[in-house]
């Protein structure tokens, strides 16, 4: 029987043989290295900023892009830019990233958390209307992992109730609902660029809206409130209160680069993901993620499941998916993840601090006592214990280490007594 890597045995996939997110070539270099030799380095209107945002509006389909600083200023723009304010209420999935929320405090308007759906670890619309009151504004639907959300139930919901929708696709560039690009039915949406999204520009974001209004506003607000008209003298005058979220040429110009292979890119995480959940569905203790078959994600992690009972292993869950991520690192497999508690189980929402004295949940504008506690979110912390993300499953990589992958993960699958050594030495 084969001596697994951790107690010594040889390790599956060769050190090295995982490469780094995004593939990098020449073209990328040209690109930024020609913003040198243009010598226009920044601008909202500098010939790299407008060419991204055309060419991002036509790849979504939307009417407008605007090119922003990061993920979380796009989404920042958004609830502004949709009139969300101070005492308003928006509805966000209790399982993200917690910039997500941070953008409805940012504007001084308070997060509503509502559990997920277990099968697309994203916001349950069946949840939705329970959370709704007099103050809910907005909905804020994340497409989190590359899970496009049912945005049919969405907005099935938010026209029932007048309400507004703000998407978070910061993980989703290119994933479809029903045949349709996210980012299109939304009334504003967020993109991130940071550099291990699909998109990559190293930092960046961008937001994307069909509404003339919101684009109005969003434009002044990007640039410290003013209005900037590309070919006129500049006015200084600020018209609102805004941010410096405008993007440089060197990150516009690599941008660009990236989003020629985008479609590319995605198809290739495609393929590889539904290879891995083929083949980890003969795999008995770990399992691939389910797509209804009206999404089409686009993988930004790929989601495994532990299950322990299924190799009739009479242990709690922590331990076992401890002991295995362990087994399975050693066998040059990484098995991680970034979200261990719901957001509001963060410190920032148990203390409510804000911007000091309480604020926004304690100002004069909002009067609702509102308590947040992450144990109200069953599926989120079940979801959480239940899974991680497996690295590298992206180009420039190939199917030749999905392969290996699966080599190994059946490796150390196939030990059950193995992976009970594992736990006893953990305990």
């Amino acid at each position: 029987m084969e001596t697994l890597a951790v107690f010594g045995g040889e390790r599956t996939v060769p050190e090295g043989m995982v490469r780094t997110w995004p593939p990098l070539t020449q073209e990328d270099r040209d690109a930024v290295m020609a913003v040198f030799d243009s010598n226009i380095l920044h601008g909202t209107n500098a010939p790299n900023a407008v060419a991204l945002q055309e060419e991002f509006a036509e790849f979504i389909g939307v009417k407008y892009c605007l090119v922003t600083n990061s993920g979380t200023s796009a989404l920042h723009m958004g609830v502004a830019s949709l009139g969300i304010g101070p005492g308003d209420e928006v509805i966000v999935p209790a399982f993200t990233y917690w910039s997500t929320a941070a953008a409805v405090l940012h504007h001084n308007a308070i997060p509503v958390f509502v559990d997920i759906e277990l099968e697309t670890f994203s916001l349950d619309p069946s949840k939705i209307e329970a959370a709704i009151t007099d103050r809910t504004k907005a909905i804020l639907p994340v497409h989190i992992h590359g899970m496009p959300v049912d945005m049919g139930a969405v907005m099935a919901i938010a026209r029932k109730h007048g309400l507004l929708v703000l998407g978070d696709a910061c993980q989703a560039h290119g994933s479809k609902w029903n045949g349709r690009m996210i980012g299109t039915m939304a009334d504003a949406t967020g993109f991130s660029t940071n550099r291990s999204k699909c998109l990559s520009s190293g930092e960046g974001g961008l937001f994307v809206t069909n509404s003339d209004e919101a684009y109005s506003i969003a434009c002044k607000l990007r640039e410290f409130g003013e209005v900037v008209v590309h070919g006129k003298e500049r006015e200084y005058n600020a018209y609102g209160l805004g941010w410096m979220y405008r993007q440089h040429e060197f990150v516009n110009a690599f941008c660009r680069s990236q989003l020629k292979h985008l479609a590319e890119n995605n198809a290739k995480r495609r393929e590889f993901a539904h290879y891995l959940t083929a083949e980890l569905a003969n795999i008995p203790g770990l399992k691939g993620p389910k797509t209804p078959r009206d999404r089409e994600p686009v993988y930004f992690s790929y989601i495994v499941e532990f299950r322990p009972d299924e190799l009739d292993l009479d242990v709690p869950l922590a331990p076992f998916k401890a002991a295995v991520q362990k087994a399975l690192a050693a066998e040059g497999i990484g098995l991680g993840q970034w979200q261990r508690m719901p957001v509001p189980a963060q410190s920032v929402f148990q203390d409510r601090v804000g911007y000091g004295k309480g604020c926004p949940w304690t100002c004069g504008h909002y009067n609702r006592k509102i308590e947040y506690c992450g144990d109200d979110y069953p599926n989120t912390v079940r979801f959480i214990a239940e899974h991680a993300y497996l690295a590298g499953v992206h180009p420039p990589n190939t199917m030749a280490l999905m392969q290996k992958y699966v080599e190994g993960m059946k490796k150390v699958m196939s030990r059950p007594d193995a992976i009970m050594k594992l736990i006893d030495e953990q305990s």
